[in-house]
């Protein structure tokens, strides 16, 4: 059973940039087509982007030129980089497999607001 631990998460101005880590357990992560999800108060739970075990990526429209995610197969941890940040990029970030099929972890809160 693979399980997930994200961190990085924090309060920043509109404007400026995090990294977030997702610490993955099981030697089979580096299998997976993984995803960065993000959740807002009173919204579902999407999908803003995913990266093959190849390194081939994905990106929600709305983030799509300030969020950047990458791997380390290494060391079974997967990354999201994001600028630009806006107030709507606001919730509770979350990795899993690009289906959404394992438990999910507790997320890291990423907050934007001046």
């Amino acid at each position: 059973q693979v399980r997930f631990v994200e961190s990085g998460g924090d309060l920043v101005q509109p404007g400026g940039s995090l990294r977030l880590s997702c610490a993955a357990s099981g030697s089979i992560f580096r299998i997976f087509t993984m995803g960065w999800f993000r959740q807002a108060p009173g919204n579902q739970r999407e999908l803003v982007a995913d990266i093959t075990s190849s390194g081939m990526t994905n990106y929600a429209d709305s983030v799509k030129g300030r969020f950047t995610i990458s791997r380390d197969n290494a060391k079974n941890t997967v990354y999201l980089q994001m600028v630009s940040l806006k107030p709507e990029d606001t919730a509770v970030y979350y990795c899993n497999t690009k289906g959404g099929g394992a438990d999910w972890g507790q997320g890291t809160q990423v907050t934007v607001s001046s």
